[in-house]
């Protein structure tokens, strides 16, 4: 009996912690771009500039983007979560944010960056 009460407390514990966590959906909506014209020909900077890519893109470019990373899992999930919104992936393995201002502006809730 004591055992069954302690475990429906830590279920009640855990509830009202879910309960005070923020939600930050309304932040991530606010950087969503709107929809750009796809560029013409076959340019290098395709996917690298804001609501230059479809949904289905984002992984492929997430992959590349992750492929030299120890953290792949972490890496893919918070990229994809980020193309999904962007509709764009920064060039090359590391860095080059500035291409997709959107990916860089969106930050942890210790102000780090969310998009690898």
């Amino acid at each position: 009996m004591a055992l069954t009460a302690s475990v429906v407390m830590i279920y009640i514990g855990m509830m009202m912690l879910l309960l005070c966590v923020p939600n930050n959906h309304a932040k991530m909506t606010e950087y969503s771009p709107a929809p750009q014209p796809q560029p013409s020909g076959n340019s290098s900077m395709y996917g690298a500039t804001p609501g230059s890519l479809k949904p289905q893109e984002c992984t492929p470019r997430c992959t590349h983007r992750c492929s030299k990373t120890a953290f792949k899992k972490p890496c893919m999930f918070f990229c994809q979560k980020c193309c999904a919104t962007c509709l764009c992936v920064p060039p090359g393995t590391y860095g080059n944010k500035q291409y997709c201002p959107c990916y860089n502006k969106w930050k942890t809730k210790r102000g780090g960056p969310k998009c690898p």
